[in-house]
C-alpha cells in the first residue's frame, strides 16, 4: 500500500461519524449501561479516545507526547491521558487530537521506513504502520456499535434509532 489517500479518507470519515454520535447524545445517556456490569456509553467513548494514545505511547512515544500530561503519572508512573478527568464533552477534543498523532505518526513512520516499536511482541504493525489506521476505525466501529446498542436499551425508540442512520450517509458519500 503505498497511496495512503483513499485510507485517510476513510480515517477522516470515521473522525466525523464519531463527532455525528457523539453529538447526538442527550447527557443522560452518557451514563448509561447494560445493567449487567458492563460499561458506560462515556466509558465506551473515553476508551474509543484512549485506545489512540495508548497504542501511540507503546510504539511512538514522540506521537504521544501531545497527548500526556507530564505532571500527571499514571499507577506504572507513565504521564496520564490530558483528558483522562475531562468532561464527556470535551471527548470529540479528545478523539481529534489523537486523530491527528495517529496520522502523524503512521505518516512518519512511513516516511523513514522504520516500524513502531514492539516492546512487547506482539505485532505492532509491522507490515505497514497505515494498519494502525485501520484497527482504529475497526475498533471504534465496535464500540459505536456498543453505544448504540445500550442507548437503544436506555429508551430511544426505534424511530429515534433510525433518525441516527443518518450517520451512515458519511461513509456513501
Amino acid at each position: 500500500m503505498t497511496d495512503l489517500t483513499l485510507l485517510l479518507e476513510a480515517f477522516r470519515r470515521n473522525a466525523r461519524v464519531n463527532d455525528t454520535l457523539i453529538a447526538a447524545l442527550t447527557p443522560e445517556e452518557f451514563a448509561l449501561t447494560d445493567g449487567r456490569g458492563g460499561w458506560t456509553v462515556e466509558r465506551h467513548l473515553r476508551h474509543m479516545a484512549g485506545f489512540r494514545v495508548g497504542w501511540l505511547w507503546n510504539m511512538s512515544r514522540d506521537h504521544a507526547r501531545q497527548l500526556l500530561n507530564p505532571d500527571e503519572l499514571d499507577a506504572d508512573g507513565d504521564p496520564q491521558w490530558r483528558w483522562a478527568n475531562a468532561p464527556a464533552t470535551s471527548l470529540p477534543e479528545a478523539l481529534a487530537a489523537g486523530d491527528a498523532a495517529a496520522i502523524k505518526a503512521v505518516e512518519e513512520h512511513r516516511a523513514s521506513g522504520e516500524p513502531f516499536a514492539d516492546p512487547w511482541n506482539e505485532g505492532t504493525y509491522q507490515s505497514d504502520p497505515a494498519h494502525f489506521l485501520m484497527h482504529t476505525i475497526v475498533h471504534d466501529s465496535h464500540h459505536r456499535g456498543q453505544v448504540l446498542s445500550l442507548i437503544r436499551q436506555g429508551g430511544r425508540t426505534p424511530e429515534q434509532m433510525d433518525a441516527l442512520d443518518s450517520h451512515w450517509a458519511i461513509w456513501r458519500e
